[in-house]
Formats: structure tokens, sequence, C-alpha cells
């Protein structure tokens, strides 16, 4: 009994190990992302543009995608609404219950 205990155990520890090993290497790997980004802001490149770095000079060359013009989107209310201001909703218009102690015995 004892000798299978001590079996488990000894699994139980390497699979923790191996788990605290990766996550060492994802957190080695976020900080290795975040000083990439800090150097390209303190080059004056925006964030967006790191990611972009990572490609090769080829894979931008091969890929020709035509990118759509945006349409104007049509607008489901009418733009003198506001739900903030309260102007312009028609007619109806909620008003909270009075405030106190219920009517009543």
């Amino acid at each position: 009994m004892e000798l299978a205990r001590r079996r488990m155990q000894e699994e139980l520890d390497a699979k923790a190990a191996m788990i605290k090993e990766k996550q060492e290497q994802q957190e080695e790997e976020k900080r290795r992302q975040k000083i990439e980004i800090w150097d390209s802001m303190q080059q004056g490149k925006s964030y967006k543009g790191s990611a972009k770095l990572s490609q090769t000079p080829e894979e931008d060359s091969s890929s020709t995608t035509v990118l759509k013009p945006k349409t104007a989107k049509k607008t489901l209310r009418s733009t003198d609404y506001s739900p903030l201001t309260g102007q312009g909703g028609g007619s109806c218009s909620w008003r909270p219950g009075r405030r106190g102690p219920s009517s009543g015995g």
C-alpha cells in the first residue's frame, strides 16, 4: 500500500513539475513580447505595427487582398431620439413610483 502511494505521489510531482515549467515558459514569452512592444514604442512605431514586423517581405508581396470600401450603416432609429436626455422618445415616459412606506394596513 505504501509503495503504491509513493508511486502515485511521484507521478503527481512529475506532472506538477511539467505544469510549472510550461507556466514559466508562457510567462517568459509574455515578458519577451512586452519588451518587444516597449522597444517598438520607443522607436516611434505603433503597437499594431510590431505584429506586422513578424511577417517577412515575401509574405507581404504574395498576399494581395483587396479591401472593400466601407458602406454607411443604415440607422435603425431616428437621430432626434436620445435615451440619455429623455427627449424625443414619443408618448411613452416612465417615471419611478412614490418613495416611502406602502399604504394600507
